[in-house]
């Protein structure tokens, strides 16, 4: 199939996108995380089992971040969490 003049293969597509490393799953403490997503945080030494909420795990995410802002793969994951936190864990 052709997608703005390249040829894109559907099944490296679904593949790529349905990959069982990008699916988050719960982690315990109402903490949703993705194969990828851990794996990130531990490259940061950041071991999101020791957090007893989601609030805190975001916290220290972004104290880090506050201290080296060009991590930009943590800030990914800050940002999914943070939304993530807002849309089920707050009232509205």
């Amino acid at each position: 199939m052709k997608i703005n003049n390249e040829n894109i293969n559907i099944d490296d597509l679904i593949k790529n996108t349905y990959d069982d490393k990008n699916m988050i799953k719960m982690r315990g403490n109402g903490i949703y995380l993705s194969d990828n997503e851990i794996e990130v945080l531990k490259k940061y030494d950041i071991d999101y089992n020791k957090y007893p909420s989601l609030s805190s795990l975001i916290f220290d995410i972004e104290k880090i971040l506050n201290e080296e802002p060009d991590i930009y793969d943590l800030e990914e994951i800050s940002k999914r969490l943070a939304e993530f936190n807002y849309y089920n864990n707050t009232n509205k």
